[in-house]
């Protein structure tokens, strides 16, 4: 067998084509042809509706099935997973049909309309969205009115203007469900946090420095840093123009507890945090808290433990996000063969963590 993609033919060249191109560019699978394409300049293969870029069009070779694919040689598509048994892919493409509709409707499509375009019972629709997505359409609904509030207040006129935007048809529900979000109330995201008072220091520590940021929440930012203006800075872009203040003697104590926890990785009382995050972020970060000290799991693991098997992008980007440095220990997360990966405040900062936390490391 030749495994050049390059020089791969199509081993099913017929008048089929013209019409499978065309559903390729749509995006639109043909109902009596679930056929599978592959790429030569990327020796991976599609099935029809894949969110990837369209190839050109001399790239492309057709394939009946998927079996046919491999036997070319060609590799599967990880976002499309056109190995996947045809009643999970129409599945997971209804699903990925409903959240667009989520996103970009409003008012939302309620569950009997999603659940009948999908040809399932309301019930049975509900629990494939929650397996596959990880939250009901209903929560799905709420976080993309969320995303689009915090899109669109900075630029609106008013409040209101920007709540009523976003598809909140009552104010008073959106103050109420939004302030966790925001971190805020609506009016104050809006002037850039501006008046949303902050507490902030830095101080040295095992790894370095230390910055963290106290809302009246709790504390909204840790930040490590090699030095004291890189921490204080790296705490300041946390919030733009917000009231930041030196911290009082009653916060002096959550500092000594933060440097505690960035020293040892454990702390005497569980730290006051002001976890600000979308519904997905929240789930990543509190699984990870759930791992024990030394303990490390795979991007694909932490996807699986929140609901969300096949996210492991998605719980990448995440744990890319996390502002709470150790209190949130992402340093935890490592790639499939237990590699470091990536670490948002240096690898030598996550060797050291989890060296310390198997006992082989030292904290001075």
């Amino acid at each position: 067998m030749n495994n050049d993609p390059a020089r791969r033919r199509a081993p099913n060249a017929d008048d089929r084509e013209p019409r499978r191109w065309a559903a390729l560019l749509a995006r639109a699978p043909l109902h009596d042809d679930d056929f599978r394409y592959g790429v030569v300049s990327t020796g991976i293969y599609c099935r029809c509706g894949c969110p990837a870029r369209p190839p050109r069009r001399e790239n492309v070779r057709f394939f009946d099935n998927a079996a046919a694919a491999e036997r070319a040689g060609f590799r599967p598509c990880q976002r499309c997973t056109p190995a996947a048994k045809a009643g999970a892919a129409r599945h997971a493409a209804a699903v990925t049909r409903a959240c667009r509709r989520l996103e970009h409707e409003d008012p939302a499509p309620g569950y009997a309309a999603l659940a009948a375009e999908a040809g399932l019972s309301a019930g049975h629709f509900q629990r494939l969205f929650r397996s596959l997505v990880g939250i009901t359409p209903k929560q799905y609904a709420q976080e993309q009115r969320r995303r689009r509030l915090a899109d669109t207040l900075p630029g609106s006129p008013s409040v209101t203007d920007g709540l009523l935007a976003a598809g909140f048809g009552s104010l008073g529900r959106a103050y109420e469900t939004t302030g966790e979000h925001l971190g805020m109330t609506p009016s104050r995201y809006r002037a850039g946090g501006a008046g949303e008072r902050v507490h902030h220091a830095t101080a040295a520590c095992s790894l370095g420095w230390v910055g963290i940021g106290i809302t009246r929440r709790g504390i909204a930012a840790i930040e490590l840093a090699d030095d004291a203006e890189q921490a204080t800075a790296r705490v300041r872009a946390h919030f733009p123009r917000a009231d930041l203040r030196p911290i009082d003697a009653a916060a002096r104590a959550l500092l000594d507890d933060v440097i505690r926890l960035v020293d040892t990785s454990r702390t005497d009382a569980p730290l006051p945090l002001d976890i600000r995050g979308t519904a997905f972020q929240r789930k990543v970060w509190q699984a990870l808290r759930t791992l024990r000290p030394g303990e490390t799991a795979s991007y694909a693991e932490i996807a699986r433990r929140i609901g969300r098997p096949g996210a492991a992008r998605a719980v990448g980007r995440a744990i890319g996000a996390n502002p709470l440095a150790v209190a949130v220990p992402c340093h935890r997360a490592v790639r499939a063969d237990g590699s470091l990966g990536g670490y948002r405040w240096g690898l030598e900062r996550k060797r050291t963590l989890l060296e310390r936390e198997r006992g082989t490391g030292s904290a001075d």
